[in-house]
């Protein structure tokens, strides 16, 4: 079961996958899998799972109500609600919570969690970067990409400082970790808020690109060029002549995949 390939239509999921996914006994194995969870029917098992109580129903009632279901809406929303729980508990009981979502089975919960540390306003952006870590390195496709859009607004707020702090992360030894760094700042993003600073002066990005044009992991070395793709719609100009220097100076097969995959938007045109 935890070794399926993963249906390609949701008609065709299993309805022992399904009933394990909701809940909460079964990880995602591919998008179909992730988009066809039931987020609410997940919560409500959680909820009870972790002794909501009469908590629960509100909650329920309230998401229940939104306009707006679908997932990339929907597990901010989870999470916003989950956090507010957690703001009216004791710093133990925050803590016991909070660490059963994160460390849940279910990679829909973990991507809950990631959401909430973004909306934590307790915590300053250092200590919400060294939060998200976990999540960013997650073994799950899906949580590595919430990690980065539940502190996209935060980045936004302090990119400068995001810049800076994220200097480190583009030289740690895990990957997943390089291309957050990389993801969280793309200047337009993927179901995510444009950084409009980073669209018009992108070169602010330059000390978290710059040592990563030679990435040896394709994974990373895709987020580069995407990053780099993203900016040379507002400045081709800055970014053919980024990759120019690349060449003339990293003379390998990563570096040219980089350059050849981040100027096709322009070459293409």
């Amino acid at each position: 079961m935890e070794h399926r390939k993963g249906a390609r239509k949701v008609s065709d999921i299993p309805t022992e996958v399904v009933e394990l996914l909701h809940k909460g006994q079964l990880q995602t194995v591919n998008l179909t899998e992730w988009l066809a969870v039931d987020h609410l029917v997940l919560l409500e098992k959680v909820m009870d799972e972790l002794g909501f109580g009469q908590e629960s129903n509100p909650i329920l009632q309230r998401l229940s109500d939104l306009s707006e279901k679908r997932i990339m809406k929907l597990i901010p929303a989870i999470a916003r609600e989950l956090q507010q729980v957690l703001e009216s508990k004791s710093e133990r009981e925050q803590s016991r919570l909070f660490t059963a979502l994160a460390q849940h089975l279910s990679d829909s919960v973990r991507c809950w969690a990631a959401y909430m540390i973004g909306l934590n306003q307790s915590l300053s952006l250092s200590q919400k970067l060294t939060a998200i870590r976990p999540f960013a390195a997650d073994d799950h496709f899906g949580v590595r990409e919430i990690s980065w859009m539940a502190l996209r607004e935060s980045v936004i707020t302090e990119l400068h400082e995001s810049i800076k702090l994220l200097e480190r992360w583009v030289h740690d030894q895990d990957p997943n970790i390089r291309r957050y760094a990389i993801e969280l700042t793309r200047p337009h993003g993927v179901w995510a808020k444009h950084i409009t600073a980073l669209k018009e002066n992108p070169v602010i990005a330059l000390p978290l690109l710059e040592p990563l044009k030679s990435d040896s992991v394709k994974y990373v070395q895709d987020s580069v060029s995407n990053w780099l793709n993203d900016a040379s719609k507002s400045n081709p100009d800055w970014v053919l002549q980024l990759s120019e220097n690349w060449l003339m100076s990293s003379d390998t097969k990563a570096t040219k995949r980089i350059v050849t995959r981040a100027t096709r938007s322009i070459t293409n045109q």
